[in-house]
């Protein structure tokens, strides 16, 4: 085989071998279905927040508490102990232009035994604080916590939930919203819940908000054609 023949050869080759090696990627399912649920998420959300809502409903006060239930069952709402979680709420919701209290006022304000009674579901206590507090609505957020073993890997799976109820001063519920994550790593649960709340509040927040202005008399929005 002489040289110009060999060369010949090797030129027809290479785009040959080029087109063998290079490929284009196939699109990867799982991120395709993580956009499509980010998507939906985003669709969610904004037609949340596109409920209408009365500049007058939206002077009323929230009172925002939050407490952990135990697992002896017993409710720990020590509004300190939550000042992250709170704020993950109360900022989203400020943000919005509803109006609510700072835990500081909470506690300068009302007793912690009027704050237990929102999780004791005691109607009385309930409409004492609303009074001493002046708040028109009350949005009590609950952590909550269950773990199961895992055989695989011999370690507890823990999974942490927080619902969110919003009720009117008489103890009236007007929305309830949950989220839920599950974890290996249950060691600390208030930690998990915050993790949750963050990952989640965007969502959470939405759902209350367009609850909340719908309880004026507002019809929900439309939804979009697609």
């Amino acid at each position: 085989m002489n040289l110009r023949r060999l060369a010949v050869l090797c030129c027809l080759a290479a785009p040959l071998a080029f087109a063998q090696g290079f490929k284009f990627s196939n699109p990867d399912p799982s991120e395709e279905a993580d956009r499509a649920a980010q998507a939906a998420r985003e669709d969610r959300i904004n037609y949340e927040l596109s409920t209408p809502c009365r500049a007058d409903i939206k002077g009323k006060k929230i009172m925002v508490i939050i407490g952990e239930r135990q697992s002896n069952g017993w409710v720990s709402a020590e509004q300190r102990n939550y000042g992250p979680h709170f704020g993950a709420i109360n900022g989203r919701l400020r943000s919005l232009g509803l109006t609510t209290y700072t835990p500081e006022e909470i506690r300068a304000q009302i007793k912690q035994a009027e704050i237990d009674a929102y999780f004791k579901n005691d109607p009385d206590g309930m409409l004492n604080a609303a009074k001493r507090m002046g708040a028109t609505f009350v949005l009590r957020g609950l952590i909550t916590a269950e773990a199961v073993p895992n055989p695989i890997i011999r370690v507890n799976q823990v999974t942490v939930g927080m619902g969110f109820t919003l009720s009117g001063s008489g103890g009236k519920i007007i929305s309830d919203v949950g989220a839920e994550s599950a974890s290996y790593a249950g060691a600390n649960v208030a930690q998990m819940a915050l993790t949750l709340v963050n990952e989640q509040a965007d969502e959470v927040v939405a759902r209350l908000y367009g609850d909340y202005c719908r309880a004026a008399g507002f019809p929900p929005p439309p939804r979009k054609k697609k």
